[in-house]
């Protein structure tokens, strides 16, 4: 098809702002066709540009042949400039923007023609997730997945102007920097002038930050991409990108106070109020009441330590957790009302499979319906016991109360899942909600069955608590941190510290996570000796950007605000990334992507060999067998006859 010039035909309106007042105004658009329908006499068309959606129409009485030709040819995602008069529908849509009024044409031209979309391209219809993200370009088209990209633009737009009304300076800090350990796995990238040498993409801006504030800048903001080279999930990405804050001269207190009026106003782009400040609970308690250091607190339903009711049971299991002076509990949950004292027997051996799937033996349970109780361990339970178990769970009336034993990481474990899983197959999680709060007083160290060593929870650059200072050698596990986490509906949003800027105090929490003097000076001297010119007292704190986004539009996957994300095996399925690459470009950074071949060799064997055989076996000199991958060759050498056997190593 013959291609209709652009040349100077220029649009006079956005599609989607069209409206009732515009009734007989000449107007030129420009866009996408979504749809086409041919009515006989009518043909309808509805144009899509970013701005929305406005019905054509032509009427084959009143148009020329030639626009009636041209019009007819068109199919769906053509590119089109539309000229026409605005007019009110007599058949109106509530449903659209636009929807009262329609444009009559009198000129069309086809810019581009389009093959058949391999998915949909409109939120009618849903297709394979693999599919969608081969095909991107199309798929971006969808009217959620651009209501999610400008949103997130917007956000952008917003965090930028806040922080630059509170003094806030933006700099860009490098994406090619140094690998250094802790953290998650980098993505290195090799140097092709210094060979044998590799820069680490930022897993975040942390180090560049802190010398920003030994520099003097004091209020540094950076909206920066980061790398991580770690498994995938839902909520998170290779690279990703976050809002990057620090201060100087702060407490904890000061950077949550600046964070709070941004996140309230940011919640108030999709119609949520939310009252700051937000409410502050510490980890410890985080872990006890809800199982997670990211607690969803829509559902107030608590965990509660039970261990002491069951001090005299005859329920063997229970009763050895009350006795092992503390290193097991029995902690339980307790869901009160109808819909809970109902649950089938079916929905309870769900949750059984969950909570051994999550290491626990089972999950034992105590229901109050209709039919009185019952249990999984009922033979256990006399008037006594369901009388203290009552008023150690608040229990009035009908309900469920499910049950885990043992150390508290596993029980937290457990119980923290099925609080959620419960919560939300009652309706007891309000959705339309959004519940900030800041976890603070984590652990500083934890220990490392891997590593064989304390590693640090957040990283080595978090200041410990000014209490806990004289522990640090003697006691590093009981170490608390001066960090904070913000949470919003169960997801960790985003997560900060006030830092070490004492060079000593940061030189001893090295050694506590084991690093030797060596590599304390070739990873992070430069951080040390900055620390030593006058660095302030200083804090901040990383917001993820796409996390936040995917909050804010209701969306369950990071994917959906993510213009070109990566799949769950970290590959871009439009792009084919990663690939193979020239073996040019190998060669000049001297990097080899397939391992030489290596051989051991066996053990050789010497064996006399008679005179009149030697002759001619000297002539043949080599006797070889070849079966790969091992090979034995027989040499004879003054007389003697040499056996070696080689071995190809597996790669």
């Amino acid at each position: 098809m013959k291609l209709d010039p652009f040349g100077d035909f220029q649009r006079t309106h956005r599609n989607g702002d069209l409206r009732i007042g515009d009734a007989g105004k000449r107007v030129r658009l420009l866009g996408w066709c979504k749809r086409i329908r041919n009515l006989g006499s009518l043909v309808f068309l509805d144009l899509r540009d970013r701005w929305g959606v406005v019905q054509l129409v032509a009427n084959e009485t009143e148009v020329s042949p030639e626009l009636l030709a041209r019009l007819k040819a068109v199919r769906g995602e053509f590119v089109l400039g539309a000229e026409g008069v605005v007019a009110e529908r007599e058949q109106k849509n509530p449903n659209l923007p636009t929807g009262d009024i329609e444009v009559r044409l009198t000129d069309l031209r086809i810019l581009n023609t389009a093959q058949t979309p391999p998915i949909p391209v409109d939120d009618s219809a849903e297709a394979n997730e693999d599919l969608r993200l081969k095909w991107r370009f199309l798929d971006l088209r969808r009217e959620s997945l651009q209501r999610n990209m400008l949103l997130r633009s917007q956000v952008a737009q917003i965090v930028r102007s806040y922080f630059l009304k509170h003094d806030f300076v933006e700099v860009e800090t490098p994406i090619l920097g140094k690998s250094t350990p802790e953290g998650a796995r980098d993505y290195l990238v090799p140097s092709r002038v210094h060979h044998g040498e590799f820069y680490a993409l930022p897993q975040s801006p942390q180090l560049y930050k802190q010398l920003l504030q030994v520099a003097g800048f004091e209020r540094y903001v950076q909206i920066s991409r980061c790398f991580r080279d770690e498994d995938l999930r839902a909520d998170r990405q290779p690279e990703f990108t976050q809002v990057d804050v620090e201060m100087s001269f702060v407490r904890a207190q000061d950077v949550q106070d600046m964070m709070e009026p941004l996140l309230v106003e940011l919640a108030a782009l999709v119609g949520r109020k939310v009252q700051a400040p937000f409410p502050r609970l510490p980890y410890r308690d985080a872990m006890e009441w809800y199982g997670s250091d990211k607690p969803d607190t829509r559902c107030a339903v608590k965990i509660q330590d039970v261990t002491g009711v069951f001090a005299e049971s005859a329920f063997n299991l229970f009763r050895a957790a009350s006795e092992s002076g503390g290193q097991r509990r029995v902690r339980g949950l307790f869901f009160q009302g109808e819909q809970a004292g109902a649950m089938s027997r079916k929905q309870l051996d769900e949750l059984q499979d969950v909570a051994k799937h999550l290491g626990a033996g089972g999950l034992p349970y105590v229901k109050w319906g209709k039919d009185g109780l019952s249990s999984s361990f009922k033979k256990f339970i006399d008037a006594g016991l369901e009388a203290r178990l009552k008023a150690a769970l608040g229990v009035d009336g009908e309900g469920l109360a499910v049950f885990a034993v043992g150390a508290d990481d596993q029980t937290s474990k457990v119980l923290g899942e099925i609080r959620l899983r419960l919560a939300r197959s009652l309706g007891l999680i309000d959705e339309s909600t959004f519940a900030f709060l800041w976890v603070v007083d984590f652990p500083l160290l934890e220990w490392s069955e891997e590593n064989g060593r304390f590693v640090a929870c957040h990283h080595p650059f978090t200041s410990p608590h000014p209490d806990d200072l004289d522990r640090l050698e003697t006691d590093p596990g009981s170490c608390r941190a001066m960090a904070y986490d913000v949470i919003l509906n169960g997801f960790e949003l985003g997560g900060g510290s006030i830092r070490i800027h004492d060079a000593d105090v940061q030189n001893r929490l090295f050694k506590a996570i084991g690093f030797q003097e060596d590599v304390i000076q070739e990873q992070f001297g430069f951080l040390l000796n900055a620390l030593s010119y006058g660095a302030p007292p200083h804090g901040g704190i990383a917001l993820g950007l796409d996390r936040l986004v995917m909050l804010l539009v209701g969306a369950t996957n990071i994917r959906e605000v993510i213009a070109f994300p990566k799949t769950a095996q970290a590959r871009c399925l439009m792009t084919s990334a990663p690939s193979p690459v020239d073996p040019r470009q190998l060669r000049e950074l001297r990097v080899q992507i397939e391992q030489a071949q290596q051989w051991r060799a066996g053990v050789m064997f010497f064996e006399s060999v008679p005179a009149e055989v030697q002759a001619p076996l000297g002539a043949l000199r080599t006797l070889t067998t070849a079966n790969a991958p091992t090979s034995t060759s027989t040499v004879v050498l003054d007389g003697e006859v040499v056996k070696v056997e080689t071995t190809r190593l597996p790669l």
